[in-house]
């Protein structure tokens, strides 16, 4: 990374791990000529199985239990699960026994590596318990994009701490992954309406793994925006997020108290087929409000009585400087301060170099720019420049405490990396 008298590396780096993984649903089905009408595929596995003598059944269950146990809970459970959803789909009267439905349901699942490829584009939000806190510091909780096989992205989270004495230090992942799960009947996305996943069986943060589960987020489900948003009464925890389905994109909502139990939901309105939107923290003048870029080049203010429903917009800031030439976007939510609004921005200049910058929002007008800086905050170093897509640096959000901004940021589309920056010395150097 480009160093810059306002930054302060940290030495800290999230790498991805293949060796974390989540079990999904392997789902198999013949191609066009081959389909038969009440005749799955699935079928065939089941009478396979079936077919199996009762040694045989026992060796294949024990080699399927030695292999998922080593980094998987409740293998057994997870199993029985997904037989269930199979038997959904077909139609099997026969008497199945538990090790035969375990091992029906281990050979329509597969195990998946959701960070083999790259961890990065983090966003941070203070975690809901600060009993743990350092001294001065904070607790924090990431969420990060994680690329598997497929190119497929999926959102997995850690948690933190930070202090001025002891700067970042990021909680050891667990090695459990647990997958989320629908329940048949809140599979509202698929036409509009809200989906609840259940991740019921994590028993931390990093063991929560959101992977595409629905026809919109076949390809991912990409950069989330993490928000601490206040209603006026309390805090909830919103995300805002890219679903991309490998032909169309469209921006939807998480919404999780617990980081165990989410809701997924589609935006509506002409923004809603867009990418890279970011949730203010607050209504500003009785409204939800909202940072987008829907012409790919400029940074748009919204507003919006239904926080779902996002419509036209205002273009608040342009590309200036060279640095972003081709076009700009937000790196997360804008962060409230005394001056106003702070609003973390990428720009995109020659040969697609990505770099971090920054601006200030009026905080009563927010299509007010009141300030910006002339020279990326952040920019590729050429000793870090390469990985899985050269030449970026971005960030999915921070957050400011006691006038230090804690600054997550991904480099190359591969690893993730920490930097702080002292907010006074921020502003004064905008222009």
């Amino acid at each position: 990374m480009a160093d810059t008298d306002l930054v302060t590396f940290s030495d800290v780096m999230l790498t991805p791990d293949p060796s974390r993984t989540v079990i999904r649903p392997f789902n198999i089905e013949y191609p066009g000529p081959f389909k038969v009408e009440g005749h799955p595929r699935a079928s065939r596995v089941i009478d396979r199985v079936l077919s199996l003598t009762t040694d045989e059944l026992h060796t294949e269950r024990a080699r399927v239990t030695a292999s998922l146990d080593e980094r998987h809970r409740d293998v057994d459970a997870m199993l029985l699960h997904r037989f269930g959803e199979v038997m959904a789909t077909v139609q099997d009267s026969r008497t199945i026994t538990h090790d035969q439905q375990v091992l029906i349901g281990a050979y329509l699942s597969e195990e998946y590596s959701f960070e083999a490829a790259a961890l990065f584009n983090p966003s941070m939000v203070l975690h809901p318990e600060q009993d743990d806190a350092p001294e001065g510091g904070l607790r924090f909780i990431l969420s990060l994009r994680g690329i598997g096989e497929g190119h497929v992205s999926s959102v997995t989270f850690r948690t933190g701490s930070w202090s001025p004495t002891q700067g970042f230090a990021v909680d050891r992942a667990s090695p459990t992954a647990v997958p989320p799960r629908i329940e048949p009947s809140d599979r509202g996305a698929t036409d509009g309406g809200p989906t609840r996943l259940y991740c019921g069986g994590s028993r931390e943060v990093s063991e929560t793994v959101l992977f595409p589960i629905l026809p919109s987020q076949r390809q991912g489900i990409e950069d989330m925006r993490l928000v601490r948003f206040f209603d006026g009464e309390a805090h909830h925890y919103l995300g805002t997020y890219t679903a991309f389905s490998g032909s169309e994109t469209r921006c939807e909502m998480l919404r999780g108290e617990d980081f165990k139990t989410f809701e997924m939901q589609p935006m509506r309105g002409t923004v809603a087929a867009t990418k890279g939107m970011a949730l203010f923290p607050r209504k500003i003048d009785g409204r939800y409000a909202m940072l987008g870029r829907q012409d790919n080049e400029n940074i748009w203010y919204l507003t919006s009585d239904d926080i779902l429903t996002w419509n036209g917009g205002t273009r608040i800031v342009e590309p200036k400087w060279p640095w972003e030439y081709i076009q700009m976007g937000n790196c997360g939510s804008p962060i409230e301060i005394d001056e106003g609004w702070l609003v973390l921005t990428h720009g995109v200049g020659s040969v697609r170099n990505y770099c971090i910058g920054a601006c200030l929002l009026d905080k009563d007008d927010p299509t007010r720019l009141l300030a910006r800086l002339t020279d990326p905050l952040i920019a590729p170093s050429p000793d870090e420049r390469d990985g899985y897509v050269p030449n970026v640096v971005y960030s999915c959000g921070g957050i400011v405490h006691e006038r230090t901004l804690l600054l997550p940021f991904g480099v190359a589309d591969n690893f993730a990396s920490f930097a702080t920056v002292d907010v006074g010395r921020l502003v004064a150097a905008m222009a």
